[in-house]
C-alpha cells in the first residue's frame, strides 16, 4: 500500500497519467485541447476529497471527466463499475490514453453521473427490474437527488470514487445547497470525488481543490478567483449592464 508523510495512502485514485504506449496525435482533438495536453503530458495528482473542474464551454472538463471514469472502469454513458449499458458510443478515446494509480486496499466501486445521458441510464436500470426502475417518474432534478441518495451518498453503501459531469443541469438552489452538503457527509466517510461544474454554489465546497480550464491549460485556483464567481456576482449586481449589449 502507498503512504504518503508516513501514513497509508486511502485514496481510491492517487494519479492519473498516460499511457506511454498510447498513439496520440497532439494535433488532434480531444489531445489538442490545452487542459487535455497538459494531462497528457504531465498527468494529475487528485487529493482526498472533492476537485472540482471549473472552466467555459470547450474547455474540456467532459472530456475529462469521461476519460477518466472510464479508465476508472465505469461506463462511459454514467453508472456504477458493476454496469455495461451502451445505447450509442460518443466518448473521446481519451479514456484509453490513460492510467489510473490506485491504492490498495480501499474501496473500488465507484458511480460516474454524467448529466446528459441519465435518460439511457434509468432506462437500464429499468429493464433490470429492480429496486432503481422508479427513476423515469422522477422528475429530472428529483432522479439526481435520489441518486445522490440512495447511490452516491447511502450510508450503507462505501462509494471510492465519483465521477460528477455538470450534476447541477438537473438542481434547483435549493437541491443544489442539498448537493453540498452531502458532498460533505461523502468525503466525510471517504469518497473520493472529482466533478466537473458550471455552478458557483457547488465549487464554494469549503475544502474543495479547484482547477480552473481554459486556454492556459489546467490550474489551482480558489473559489474567489474563480471567473465564475466573479461573473455572475457582476450579473447579480446589475443585470441591466449586461442586458445594453446583449439585448
Amino acid at each position: 500500500m502507498a503512504e504518503r508523510g508516513g501514513l497509508f495512502d486511502d485514496r481510491p485514485v492517487r494519479r492519473i497519467r498516460a499511457d506511454p504506449d498510447a498513439a496520440v496525435d497532439p494535433a488532434v482533438w480531444p489531445a489538442s485541447i490545452p487542459a487535455v495536453a497538459q494531462l497528457l503530458r504531465d498527468g494529475l495528482e487528485l487529493p482526498h476529497g472533492v476537485t472540482f473542474l471549473v472552466g467555459e464551454n470547450g474547455s474540456g472538463k467532459s472530456t475529462i471527466i469521461e476519460a477518466i471514469a472510464t479508465a476508472y472502469g465505469m461506463p462511459p454513458e454514467g453508472g456504477s463499475t458493476n454496469g455495461r449499458h451502451v445505447t450509442r458510443p460518443s466518448e473521446s478515446p481519451l479514456g484509453g490514453w490513460l492510467q489510473v494509480e490506485r491504492s490498495l486496499g480501499v474501496p473500488r466501486w465507484g458511480f460516474f453521473l454524467r448529466a446528459e445521458t441519465m435518460h439511457g441510464y434509468y432506462t437500464y436500470l429499468e429493464s433490470l427490474g429492480g429496486p432503481d426502475g422508479h427513476l423515469h417518474s422522477l422528475s429530472h432534478g428529483e432522479s439526481f437527488n435520489d441518486l445522490l441518495e440512495n447511490k452516491l451518498n447511502h450510508p450503507l453503501h462505501v462509494t471510492g470514487f465519483a465521477c460528477l459531469d455538470e450534476p447541477e443541469a438537473a438542481l434547483s438552489f435549493g437541491s443544489t445547497l442539498k448537493w453540498l452538503a452531502e458532498l460533505n457527509d461523502m468525503v466525510q466517510r471517504g469518497t473520493q470525488v472529482l466533478c466537473a461544474t458550471h455552478s458557483p454554489v457547488l465549487a464554494a465546497l469549503p475544502g474543495a481543490h479547484i482547477l480552473e480550464l481554459g486556454d492556459w491549460g489546467m490550474r489551482e485556483t480558489t473559489w474567489e478567483e474563480l471567473e465564475i464567481v466573479t461573473q455572475w456576482r457582476s450579473f447579480l449586481d446589475a443585470p441591466e449592464r449586461y442586458f445594453r449589449h446583449l439585448l
